[in-house]
């Protein structure tokens, strides 16, 4: 069994080495207003569009 709530899909999921994140919607004008996420736990997701940073393991 997958980690992976059943309502995110692979797309959903951005990985990142960065702790601090930019999240605009990635759909430019049909996107919504960029904001910063913190990354606390390894993870942060965009209030938003629901998309998920994930930290990068080494």
């Amino acid at each position: 069994m997958s980690d992976t709530p059943q309502n995110e899909t692979s797309e959903d999921i951005v990985y990142t080495s960065k702790t601090e994140i930019a999240c605009d919607g990635d759909g430019g004008a049909l996107g919504h207003p960029r904001v910063f996420l913190h990354m606390e736990n390894g993870r942060v997701e965009c209030p938003y569009c629901d998309r998920v940073f994930v930290l990068k393991e080494d």
